[in-house]
């Protein structure tokens, strides 16, 4: 099995909505924040390579949207999706399943292109598309807090095109050494994988850890429906990250894509190694 990062542009967020409670002086040193108080994140996506299986987890934000949404979200960079994932060799038609963590458009928007008939259609014709069915019911049916966050023209498209599929439970397997767990305190069953291979374990942790400035245990967005239940599953998913070793791989954080973790002399979970992907598989 292979994992390779694939990059799929950047965009700007509210400093304070990514930081929750923690005080602007203690988060500017990490993420510093632009004039209008946004700072820069990336959409970092991955592709798993497994025998005949093409996985790729989270599509970006895509590039359907119009003046308005590009003006508060600032996307910028070079990268896109298709782009990225021809410097790897993948054409969209190799891709036979895309699993979506969720389905907020920073995650989803890729999934569906736009033609220039205005028509909608998924992007890559011969996948699989995976989401769950609490959270699709969830997304389909948003309330005020996240409506912004749900644009179902980057979904629905996909249960229109019969590609479809949920996953049935936490821990379902989508291949081997590929399973899923869901959690509940970012939005309703967010999806994380875990991830086994010949390198060791992996946890892409879409937006439960967003960036390694998320690794200290008070650092929860304001974005979470339930910042407790976040606490919580983060602190599990951290104590297992340091017990077996596990790499962190982070979807938002602009600099760095993967770590491990340790404690320290107080007994407070910090990065213990940066990690390079390309270097662990070449």
């Amino acid at each position: 099995m292979k994992l390779s990062f694939i990059n799929t542009g950047n965009f700007k967020l509210d400093g304070g909505a990514m930081f929750g409670i923690i005080p602007k002086r203690m988060w500017q040193k990490l993420n510093p924040a632009d004039e209008n108080n946004l700072c820069s994140w990336t959409m970092r996506c991955l592709l798993i390579e497994e025998g005949e299986k093409k996985i790729l987890v989270d599509t970006g934000m895509g590039d359907k949207q119009d003046d308005k949404f590009r003006s508060i979200f600032e996307p910028f960079g070079n990268d896109t999706l298709l782009n990225s994932l021809g410097m790897h060799g993948i054409k969209p038609e190799d891709i036979t399943d895309v699993f979506l963590t969720h389905l907020h458009f920073d995650h989803c928007g890729g999934a569906v292109i736009r033609s220039s008939d205005g028509s909608l259609s998924p992007t890559f014709p011969n996948a699989t598309y995976w989401s769950s069915k609490k959270h699709w019911d969830w997304a389909m049916n948003p309330n005020p807090r996240e409506l912004a966050s749900f644009l179902k023209e980057n979904f629905v498209p996909l249960l229109d095109a019969g590609c479809l599929k949920f996953v049935e439970y936490s821990g379902q397997e989508i291949c081997p050494g590929v399973k899923t767990e869901f959690f509940f305190g970012h939005t309703e069953e967010m999806m994380g994988l875990h991830i086994t291979n010949g390198k060791g374990k992996f946890f892409y942790c879409a937006d439960l850890i967003p960036s390694s400035y998320h690794i200290g245990l008070p650092y929860i967005m304001a974005y979470d429906l339930r910042p407790l239940e976040t606490l919580s599953e983060k602190t599990r998913i951290l104590e297992d990250a340091v017990l077996n070793k596990t790499y962190l791989l982070f979807e938002h954080d602009l600099q760095t894509g993967c770590v491990t973790v340790k404690k320290d002399e107080r007994g407070r979970i910090i990065i213990d190694e940066h990690i390079d992907l390309n270097t662990l598989y070449s």
